[in-house]
């Protein structure tokens, strides 16, 4: 998995696919919280101080989580609140290029009676200023004030009764929006006084960047069990509100303004019936409603086209898009065993959306509201045999589908036509010793009518298009070592072929002569990679503790190596091979009534772009931090 970022928008990618973060678009890879859809990618950045664990489920759901999972999803598992009074409280603070960065987060449980129990989070973090404001002389575009609070009340009236109450809310002032120059590719080269970073976090604004978020949810998720079925139903409701603003061309000339100010309100109903029966058969029911409303303004200020080194004259158009979905669906999923090695798994989902737009251009509205349905039928098919209790082979079939969406900074009335990936895997799961724990899967997907994004050459906007085909097969393999009790180790690797396998109408750039900004090329890339898909990586970790008589002392170490990563569909622009490297080293007394650890990120100061942005004022992208070393006391309670 690729966890790709451009300015504030969550852009997870699992073998290949993942979406653009279009204002009304949803990503190809789902995101849950809890088993609850989050559908806005600009307010799933958040950071959850108590995780029980994170699932990340590769290839298409076409079943439980069918809902434009078309590549996967990741769903975040927190704990429910515990009738034992516990809780924690942490306090971090760091250095990277001499700037402070800070954490205050706190958890706390416990029950008020004997059927009820409470939970609260916290969480408060900064990060200083730590790029080279280049015009200003001084440093800047940090990370702004970030705050959360997260509740659970459980209500358990009886043994075969749970309510579970989550209200959550989390505002970010300013943030981590500042894009910068890559290979000081810009058009601004070409105006006197231009400004140009001579290294990395290094940055030269005319506009300074600015990201502003503040969401709202609240979820009702409760379970029965009558004992020849189980029922489980989950109620939400959430509202995120976003502000960006990005320098258009990221240099201090004055070209050009970009900016994003909406609102998504989405609600979501799910109910599910479980059977509770030891039978051969296992099954799931389910239906499933979604809907949700996008509205707000995009202005965006762009140049008059004419020759530098004449400055050009600005002019603002402000579009105001209006987006409503509602999405109906039904599930059904079983698990049938064979013999007691042998299970077969099959199901299916029936999914119906419709997409309604509305689009105005400086409040002059360009076409009537506009109205599509989408429908599909997805399924999955799986066989297990597990042939010994360390071992178990598998083979899965399965089909994703994600609607056809309006681009909502667009003025075009059509949507894009619908994506579906058809994917089959196999793998095999074996720990042949006590000591070695291994994973071995591959796979093969045809994906049809992939929604992809570009920029637009004249606005900078972001267009949607659809490339026709793309082949994308691969292998991925997991080993966990434990050649002590203090201390194992773990690998992942991953091999990645993928290519447009029909794309020939590509939106697409070139650089210019002496990097003075892109060409826009309309391209034929059939045969190019796919983009934010690295051919190969790997990831390594050692992990070592041991007790003494004092207490537990540990250290890990983490090493992540990615082969090249294309941003563009004319594979002109791209992240070179990069390597990250990360350390830690901690200490909790035998009480483990507190624990102290420092840690050290990027230890070799790498450069590593999250993202590009490629259009015709040039190239520029978000960089990873710089080199950090942070030190964290936590008391436990």
């Amino acid at each position: 998995m690729v966890g790709s970022r451009n300015a504030g928008v969550n852009q997870p990618v699992i073998r290949g696919v993942g979406s653009g973060g279009v204002v009304g678009d949803e990503s190809s890879i789902a995101t849950y919280i809890d088993g609850v859809y989050q559908p806005d990618p600009w307010t799933t950045n958040l950071d959850l101080v108590e995780i029980q664990r994170v699932e990340v489920l590769r290839g298409p759901q076409g079943t439980l989580f069918g809902r434009n999972a078309t590549g996967g999803l990741i769903n975040i598992i927190t704990p429910d609140p515990s009738f034992d009074f516990r809780g924690h409280v942490a306090a971090s603070a760091g250095v990277l290029r001499g700037a402070g960065d800070y954490d205050l987060r706190g958890y706390v449980t416990g029950g008020l009676s004997d059927k009820i129990a409470i939970d609260f989070a916290g969480l408060y973090k900064k990060t200083d200023n730590y790029v080279t404001d280049l015009v200003r002389g001084d440093l800047g575009y940090g990370e702004d004030a970030y705050f959360s609070l997260r509740s659970k009340l459980l209500f358990r009236p009886s043994e075969s009764a749970q309510f579970v109450l989550t209200g959550d809310y989390a505002k970010r002032d300013g943030g981590s929006n500042a894009n910068q120059l890559y290979q000081n590719n810009t058009v601004a080269r070409s105006y006197p006084g231009v400004i140009l970073p001579t290294g990395p976090w290094q940055a030269a604004y005319n506009y300074e960047p600015q990201l502003n978020m503040e969401r709202f949810g609240l979820t009702l998720q409760s379970r029965f069990d009558t004992g020849s079925v189980g029922i489980e139903t989950a109620t939400s409701y959430q509202n995120g509100e976003i502000y960006q603003q990005q320098d258009r061309d990221s240099s201090n000339i004055n070209l050009g303004l970009g900016q994003v100010n909406t609102r998504q309100r989405s609600f979501t109903q799910e109910i599910r019936v479980l059977s509770s029966s030891s039978g051969p058969l296992q099954w799931l029911a389910g239906a499933y409603f979604y809907t949700s409303h996008l509205d707000g303004t995009v202005p965006t200020t762009t140049p008059s086209r004419v020759p530098p080194p004449t400055l050009p004259t600005l002019s603002t158009t402000t579009t105001s898009p209006d987006v409503r979905v509602s999405s109906l669906a039904g599930f059904l999923e079983g698990t049938y065993s064979l013999t007691n090695t042998l299970f077969l798994t099959a199901g299916g989902r029936y999914t119906t959306e419709v997409r309604k737009f509305e689009q105005a251009s400086n409040g002059v509205a360009l076409f009537p509201q506009q109205r599509s349905r989408f429908e599909k039928f997805t399924y999955r098919g799986a066989i297990r045999w597990q042939f010994d209790p360390d071992v178990n082979i598998y083979l899965n079939y399965g089909t994703g589908f994600k609607s056809g969406v309006y681009n909502g900074v667009g003025t075009s009335p059509k949507p894009t036509r619908p994506e579906s990936l058809t994917s089959i895997e196999g793998g095999i799961k074996a720990d042949p010793a006590r000591w070695l724990r291994t994973n071995l899967s591959v796979f093969h997907y045809d994906y049809k009518d992939l929604q992809v994004s570009a920029r637009d050459p004249f606005t900078n906007l972001v267009l949607l298009q659809n490339a026709a085909t793309a082949k994308i097969y691969g292998g991925e393999l997991e080993l966990t070592l434990m050649p002590t009790r203090d201390l194992n180790f773990t690998g992942k690797f991953s091999y990645l072929h993928g290519e447009y396998e029909k794309f020939p109408l590509a939106q697409g750039f070139t650089p210019n002569a002496n990097a003075t900004g892109n060409t826009a090329v309309i391209a034929d890339v059939s045969g190019k990679r796919i983009v934010v898909a690295p051919r190969t990586a790997m990831n390594l970790a050692a992990d070592w503790s041991h007790e003494y008589e004092v207490g537990r002392f540990g250290a890990r170490l983490n090493f992540y190596h990615s082969d090249r990563i294309y941003y563009d569909f004319t594979n002109n622009f791209s992240q070179k091979p990069y390597s990250l490297l990360n350390a830690q080293v901690s200490f909790t007394p035998p009480s483990e009534s507190f624990s102290l650890s420092l840690a050290v990120t990027n230890i070799t100061n790498a450069i590593v772009y999250q993202s590009l942005r490629v259009n015709a004022s040039g190239t520029d992208g978000i960089l990873e931090k710089p080199r950090e070393v942070k030190g964290t006391i936590r008391f436990n309670f």
